[in-house]
């Protein structure tokens, strides 16, 4: 399972990082074994990653040994192995981390080591991509619909909204007695961050211009599903697994959440679900998600017969049979088109999450390393509009001056 992070929060890592130069021979002595950092920690996660490493490593007379840390440890667990120049020959990344890697010339260009990115989505490439150049190749990725209860929308006679304007008179038809029509995750972190974006960014928002108001809209959107009752005002507490719980109790009619949620929903045979893409503005308006997922990279590791064999590793984990089967295991969506559009046909009723991935771009592509900042910035805008302390536009303005200050 895949929970969207946000990327490295200390700036002394960075620097601490840009300092050691994140090069150093590779971490295994053994020439036919390639160590990969990632952040498999979950059982069934790792077992699917080494069954698809395994494959893909035997033609090549080498092995895969896996390194797995929570996702948030990646980074600094990368510093760690730098300094002490064993440093693995796929790193596995969150995007939002891609750019702050790439940037001190740790990572090295994939295209010229023959890594291909043929067939991929324009957001899969733009999530690897840093300063025009690919640093980091995604195999699947995941990110955000509006997933609703079939048979209370059914009994309330609606269909999902598609519009802003239905989205806040179906929630409020659908909230009765310890029912809210709508749940969403406005905590004061990445996971809120990740749900606002649809929004902020469906509705005309730039991260790298808070201050011009064109996000106010959607501040007031979430405002008002706070305000008229049809959303708990407990969400600004709430992360992406409480809306899950919530859900799943009967306490929400709809939610934002993503596919990393389908297992538990699942499980439950008697809750009837299905996947809608997240409403929008006005009708034939695109929506424009946050894709969530990593990209492997291949550090500068001195070893350039490891490198081109980590080169061919990732092209083979990469095939369209690959992806696919890497997606079905972990309910990620494959970012070649044409495995994306076989995994939609074999999981109906995930196509809400497919359809919505030509449109999504990565979290950092406007502002690259400085992402950390404005993802602080806009959890203090929304949390000050929900809980009365400022208007959307004041609350803007505010976080564009956090923003620029970096605090």
């Amino acid at each position: 399972m895949h929970v969207p992070r946000g990327g490295i929060r200390l700036p002394a890592l960075a620097l601490a990082i840009a300092a050691l130069g994140l090069s150093g021979c590779a971490g295994s002595p053994d020439p036919n074994t390639l160590i990969v950092l990632n952040s498999a920690t979950e059982p069934h996660e790792a077992a699917d990653q080494q069954k698809l490493f395994d494959a893909c490593a035997a033609p090549l007379g080498v092995k895969v040994v896996q390194t797995s840390v929570p996702a948030d440890q990646v980074p600094s667990k990368a510093l760690r192995m730098a300094s002490s120049h064993s440093l693995p020959d796929i790193l596995d990344l969150d995007g939002s981390d891609l750019p702050t890697f790439a940037g001190i010339g740790g990572l090295l260009p994939l295209q010229p080591l023959g890594v291909s990115f043929a067939g991929q989505s324009a957001g899969a490439v733009s999530m690897g991509s840093y300063n025009g150049t690919q640093y980091g190749i995604a195999r699947a990725v995941d990110s955000l619909g509006l997933m609703y209860n079939t048979d209370l929308l059914k009994q309330a006679g609606i269909k999902p909204p598609t519009t802003w304007d239905e989205l806040k008179r179906d929630a409020k038809l659908l909230t009765h007695g310890h029912t809210y029509g709508m749940a969403f995750s406005a905590s004061p972190n990445a996971d809120g961050v990740f749900q606002f974006l649809p929004f902020f960014w469906s509705g005309g928002g730039n991260e790298a211009h808070l201050g011009d108001g064109r996000g106010a809209p959607a501040l007031q959107l979430w405002k008002d599903l706070v305000t008229d009752g049809s959303a708990s005002s407990a969400v600004v507490t709430w992360n992406q697994q409480d809306i899950n719980d919530q859900f799943v109790a009967g306490n929400a009619a709809m939610m934002i959440n993503g596919p990393w949620q389908v297992p538990v929903l699942g499980s439950i045979k008697s809750l009837h679900w299905a996947v809608a893409p997240i409403p929008v503005p006005a009708a034939g308006d695109p929506v424009v998600p946050p894709l969530g997922g990593t990209v492997m990279t291949i550090p500068r590791t001195g070893n350039p017969t490891k490198q081109r064999a980590a080169a061919q590793l990732l092209n083979c984990l990469n095939t369209a049979k690959n992806q696919l089967a890497w997606g079905e295991s972990e309910y990620y969506i494959p970012t070649r088109t044409d495995a994306a559009r076989t995994y939609e046909q074999d999981n109906p009723e995930l196509a809400g999450f497919v359809s919505e991935i030509p449109t999504a771009k990565t979290r950092v592509a406007r502002v690259g390393t400085g992402w950390s900042t404005v993802e602080t910035a806009l959890a203090s805008a929304f949390q000050n509009v929900l809980t009365g302390r400022s208007t959307p536009q004041q609350a803007l303005k505010q976080a564009q001056s956090q923003a620029k200050s970096g605090n």
